[in-house]
């Protein structure tokens, strides 16, 4: 197996101007990885996996705020036609970016490796088909062109409960929160297990998953973001060291339900983010 689960201590703690002036810099970096996709004809493809309140979406936005919305795709696929259910490959190699074009995937075929299966959506001989054919069909998208990265947005039992119960008592966001999302939340171990099955077998040298630790959603923006530039050659490249932080100084902001909380502690900020999808 060969999955990545990345170093995040040098964003060990964030201080809010230090925080502004990494994200800026790496988003600089990131709009010349786009100028050069487009340029020379690229596909990038960007996954982000993992459990339901992980960060995906709002990760996805971090990256693609200042991008040319021309030259990049979020793709958010529902509920499969039965056609597609038979057809998976089929159904997600047409979302795959074009030459020139970056698509940020917010969940892809492998909800075929852990959610369908755990909920019954797809049958175990079609879990088992997909298990198999998956490493083939990626290293054929690659030889096509496609530069693929593979996220996965882990979280603690606590932390996702947290943010479970801040979205049912949301007055804005209370939508989020399905019934489905909440028989989802009773088969944590079931997800475990799966998800593991699915790095053992799908964590390859040419393929890897990247884990990425998102109890804090800031710093696993940053990391994310950080660990894609790094591993992505392109024009005028220029990888800056992380900004030191410090837990001292207290001029953290968080937003909740619409209300801004500035000059926080760090301790003070930490207490409501959890509490926030936008922290």
């Amino acid at each position: 197996m060969s999955l990545i689960s990345l170093d995040q201590s040098e964003y060990k703690s964030l201080d809010a101007k230090a925080y502004d002036r990494e994200k800026r810099r790496l988003r600089i970096e990131l709009l010349k990885l786009q100028e050069d996709v487009i340029k020379n004809n690229r596909k990038l493809c960007i996954i982000f996996e993992g459990r339901d309140t992980a960060g995906k979406s709002t990760a996805i936005r971090f990256f693609s705020e200042y991008l040319r919305p021309q030259h990049f795709n979020y793709v958010q696929l529902g509920i499969p036609t039965k056609w597609e259910s038979s057809h998976w490959f089929q159904r997600w190699g047409k979302a795959l970016p074009r030459r020139g074009e970056i698509s940020f995937l917010d969940r892809s075929w492998y909800t075929r490796a852990i959610t369908e299966p755990i909920m019954g959506y797809c049958s175990e001989n079609q879990y088992r088909t997909f298990m198999k054919k998956v490493n083939k069909w990626e290293d054929e998208q690659m030889d096509n062109g496609v530069e693929l990265t593979k996220f996965y947005f882990s979280l603690s039992k606590d932390q996702q409960e947290i943010r479970m119960k801040a979205r049912k008592n949301s007055e804005l966001k209370y939508w989020k929160l399905s019934k489905n999302d909440e028989k989802i939340i009773t088969k944590w171990n079931a997800f475990t297990l799966y998800k593991e099955q699915m790095f053992n077998q799908t964590s390859t040298d040419n393929s890897p998953w990247v884990s990425i630790n998102s109890n804090n959603k800031m710093i696993a923006r940053l990391t994310s973001l950080r660990y894609l530039l790094i591993k992505t050659e392109y024009e005028g490249k220029k990888i800056l060291k992380p900004t030191k932080w410090s837990k001292s100084l207290n001029n953290y902001s968080s937003n909740l339900e619409g209300v801004q909380f500035d000059n926080l502690s760090y301790d003070q900020f930490m207490v409501i983010s959890k509490y926030s999808d936008d922290s």
